[in-house]
C-alpha cells in the first residue's frame, strides 16, 4: 500500500513538473507595442488579431501604435528615427522582402526566427518562395501574415455598361477606351498621392518588359536605361496623360471613390482597395465592383506581403513570441485576411471564410507568374526605394523617358542592386 501511495505522489509530482512550463507560457503579462501603419479603413482587420492575441493572453496590455499613412509612408520615418534612437517596437509591420532584409537585418537589428519556423512547422505551410523571400543564407527574419496581389484594375461593372467599354487586357485597348471617356467627361483612371504613382509604374513597367526583364532588373542583370527600361517609362507617360489631375491630393481610398461613384472608370490599386469596398463601402464583390490583371499583366501576380518581426532588444520578447506564433497560424490568418482583401500566405487556408475576390486571388497566386513589387518592398531596399521617389519627381516634371531611365540605373548602382 506504501509502494502505491508513493508511486502516486511520484507520479503527481512528475505531472506538475510536465505541466507547469505549459502553465505559465500561457501566463503572459506585461505590454506588447504593434507598430503599423493599418490605420482608419484597415484597422477591423489588425483589430481582429489583437481581439485573439487578447483572448489568449489576458493579462498582456497591448498598445496599437498605428502611425497613419498610405502605403507605411509615415510610419517607416518614424520607425526609423526609433531603431537608430535604440527604442525600437516590441513588433513593426514591414514589407516581407528587402525592405526588411536589405535595411534592418542587413543593419544587424533583427533577431532570427527560424527557431519559430521549425517548431511551428511553417516550413510546410508557407510556399517556399515566400519563405525564400523572408530569408537569408543566415535565417528567416518575418513571419508574414498575407499576400496582397498589387497589380489589379477596379472597376464597376454597370459603369462600364452604361458607358458602353470594358475592362482593358492590354494598354492598347485602354487608350482606346478612354478616349470614349474622355469624350464623356470621365477621368479613365483614378490616381492619388505620390506612392501610388509609383505603384502605378510598376505594374505600367511589368506590362512593358516582361516578367525576366523585371525580375533582371533587380538583379542587375539588365540596367534601367537599357532599350527595355526606357520602354517602359515611355508607355507610362502616355498612361499619365489619362490620369485626373488633383491626384497628389486625394488619399488612396479618395481614388477608389471616384471609381465607386463614377467619376472615373478605372483605378490600379493592391487588392487592400477590395477591403476597403467590402468591408468599409459594404458592397458586394462581382457585383457592385469589379477586377481584371492590370493592363498587360494577365497571367502575372505581383505580390508584396505584410508580416512583422522581431527586434533585438525588443523590450517584451516572449510576448511578441506570442503574437508572431498567432500571425502564422491558420486562426489568425483567417481572421484577419478577409477583412484585409488579401489572401493567407499559408496554402492551408479555409477559402470558405473569403469572399469570390478572395477566392479568385488565391486561385491566381496558385497558377500565375508571381513577381515581387517594388513600391511595396520586395524588390528593392529602402534605399533605393526612398531615391526612387526623387526620380518619379522629376519625370512628372519633365516627362522625360531617357532621363528617368539613366537616374533609375544610378540609384540602382548606388544602392547596390546586382552587387
Amino acid at each position: 500500500m506504501k509502494k502505491f501511495i508513493t508511486l502516486c505522489c511520484a507520479c503527481a509530482a512528475m505531472l506538475m513538473l510536465l505541466t507547469a512550463p505549459v502553465a505559465s507560457a500561457k501566463e503572459l503579462s506585461g505590454k506588447l507595442e504593434i507598430f503599423s501603419w493599418w490605420a482608419g479603413d484597415e484597422g477591423p482587420a489588425l483589430q481582429a488579431l489583437i481581439d485573439q492575441y487578447k483572448a489568449a493572453n489576458p493579462k498582456v496590455e497591448v498598445v496599437n501604435a498605428t502611425v497613419t499613412g498610405g502605403s507605411g509612408v509615415n510610419a517607416k520615418a518614424v520607425l526609423k528615427t526609433r531603431m537608430l534612437g535604440g527604442e525600437p517596437p516590441d513588433s513593426f509591420q514591414v514589407h516581407a522582402g528587402q525592405e526588411l532584409i536589405g535595411t534592418w537585418v542587413k543593419a544587424d537589428r533583427m533577431e532570427d526566427l527560424t527557431f519559430l519556423f521549425k517548431e511551428q512547422g511553417w516550413e510546410k505551410v508557407f510556399p517556399a518562395g515566400l519563405v525564400k523571400q523572408i530569408g537569408t543564407d543566415k535565417g528567416i527574419w518575418s513571419v508574414p501574415v498575407n499576400i496582397h496581389r498589387s497589380n489589379v484594375v477596379w472597376y464597376v461593372p454597370e459603369n462600364l455598361k452604361k458607358w458602353g467599354i470594358a475592362a482593358p487586357a492590354s494598354w492598347d485597348e485602354f487608350f482606346a477606351a478612354a478616349e470614349v471617356l474622355k469624350a464623356k467627361g470621365i477621368v479613365p483612371l483614378a490616381l492619388a498621392e505620390n506612392w501610388t504613382i509609383n505603384h502605378l509604374w510598376e505594374s505600367v513597367a511589368l506590362s512593358a518588359i516582361g516578367v525576366e526583364n523585371w525580375e533582371a532588373l533587380w538583379s542587375g542583370k539588365l540596367a534601367f536605361d537599357s532599350q527595355a527600361g526606357v520602354k517602359a517609362w515611355q508607355l507610362f507617360g502616355k498612361v499619365l496623360e489619362y490620369t485626373n489631375k488633383d491626384a497628389a491630393s486625394l488619399s488612396w481610398q479618395q481614388a477608389t471613390d471616384m471609381v465607386v461613384d463614377g467619376r472615373a472608370a478605372f483605378n490600379i490599386m493592391g487588392d487592400w482597395a477590395a477591403g476597403y469596398m467590402t468591408t468599409t463601402k459594404k458592397l458586394v464583390p462581382g457585383k457592385d465592383f469589379g477586377w481584371a490583371a492590370s493592363p498587360g499583366t494577365g497571367g502575372k501576380f505581383m505580390f508584396l506581403a505584410d508580416s512583422f518581426g522581431l527586434p533585438k532588444g525588443a523590450p517584451n520578447r516572449d510576448n511578441v513570441i506570442a503574437w508572431l506564433t498567432l500571425l502564422g497560424s491558420r486562426e489568425g490568418s483567417d481572421a484577419f485576411n478577409p477583412l484585409k482583401g488579401s489572401i493567407s500566405a499559408r496554402t492551408d487556408s479555409d477559402l470558405t471564410k473569403y469572399n469570390v475576390y478572395g477566392q479568385s486571388a488565391a486561385a491566381d497566386f496558385s497558377k500565375d507568374l508571381i513577381v515581387g513589387s517594388l513600391a511595396h518592398g520586395v524588390s528593392a531596399n529602402e534605399g533605393f526605394m526612398n531615391d526612387f521617389a526623387s526620380v518619379m519627381e522629376m519625370f512628372l516634371k519633365s516627362r522625360d523617358a531617357m532621363a528617368a531611365a539613366k537616374a533609375a540605373q544610378q540609384i540602382a548602382v548606388k544602392n547596390g542592386i546586382g552587387k
